[in-house]
């Protein structure tokens, strides 16, 4: 794995993990409107994220074409404010875990869908570590009681989370990922804002108390500034397919951290979760047939050196 991949990678995985230890912020927003706090959240780090565009940040914003303006206005509508609001929709009639496991089912649908819309099959070893860190996400969070309604959702959380991805993918070159990031927040905080007074009215937004200020606070400046550009920057690097394969590591987060807020317990099942969600991203990236390939080029090379007939050298007094 070279010095790229490797950055992506860790990138990637960062970002994934950002996101996982995020729902103990989460735990303590369910009070306050959920338009309103899109709204801060994604407007806050905007603010943060502009003056870190880059030059040139309003030159590569005029030069997009409509086609981009529309799928940067989706991205922000399905991956960001519709996922999440489908992930609060399936919890009211599911338990967490559903949502949860639908959501862990994205780097299957993105490994499959991203070669189908660039005219190549998909790749299998990505394939398999996708379906293995999809397993490992299962036995993670495990199942629990739901409805129609909450699979329904649940389903569209999956499509957000996949469209986070691969709705990027034609904007991520022209924009770059700080760029992409800071208007995709502006945008998902302009789609909040007609949420919230189209369903709420003057309610949708109200002064946070203490602990919702440092639970946004922490979204906006933790989860969103930097977790984002981490995204952006490690799909750069790696590809939304293999990036994607790193959401596995969510669950992972979540329920290593949910102890340490007495939320939840970290047991066997999540151990051996963990393991696979491990053992598929380490396929998919390509690290064990790399590893592998280095094995046997060691192999070889120690044969050559240890054992000078394997290369058709004869030694005197050494036996035929």
């Amino acid at each position: 794995m070279n010095a790229t991949t490797t950055r992506g990678a860790l990138l990637a995985a960062l970002a994934c993990v950002l996101v996982g230890g995020s729902f103990t912020a989460n735990s303590v927003l369910g009070d306050y409107p959920y338009a309103g706090g899109q709204f801060l959240r994604y407007g806050l780090a905007c603010l943060l994220l502009l003056p870190a565009a880059g030059k040139g940040a309003a030159d590569r914003l005029r030069a997009l074409t409509l086609r981009q303006g529309v799928r940067l206005a989706l991205l922000a509508a399905v991956g960001m404010v519709g996922f999440n609001l489908a992930v609060l929709a399936a919890e009211r009639t599911a338990e967490p875990a559903v949502p949860g496991v639908l959501v862990g089912c994205a780097p299957v649908v993105v490994a499959v869908l991203v070669p189908l819309l660039d005219g190549r099959g998909p790749q299998r070893t990505v394939l398999y570590g996708a379906l293995l860190v999809a397993v490992g996400a299962l036995t993670v969070q495990g199942w629990g009681r739901t409805d129609g309604a909450g699979i329904a959702f649940s389903v569209c959380a999956l499509a957000g989370e996949v469209g986070f991805a691969v709705l990027a993918v034609p904007v991520l070159r022209p924009l770059g990922p700080r760029l992409l990031s800071a208007v995709v927040c502006a945008v998902a905080a302009l789609e909040s804002a007609a949420i919230g007074l189209l369903f709420d009215g003057g309610a949708w937004l109200r002064r946070p108390d203490t602990v919702e200020t440092s639970a946004l606070l922490w979204q906006a400046v933790v989860v969103t500034v930097v977790g984002f550009v981490c995204w952006y920057m490690g799909m750069q690097r790696i590809g939304a397919e293999r990036a994607t394969l790193f959401s596995g590591l969510i669950p992972v987060a979540a329920a290593c951290t949910a102890p340490l807020v007495g939320t939840g317990s970290y047991g066997l099942a999540q151990a051996a979760g963990s393991a696979l969600v491990g053992l598929g991203v380490a396929l998919g990236s390509g690290v064990l047939r790399r590893a592998g390939r280095e094995r046997r080029s060691r192999a070889r090379a120690f044969r050559g050196n240890g054992r000078p007939e394997s290369r058709g050298v004869r030694v005197p007094g050494m036996p035929e």
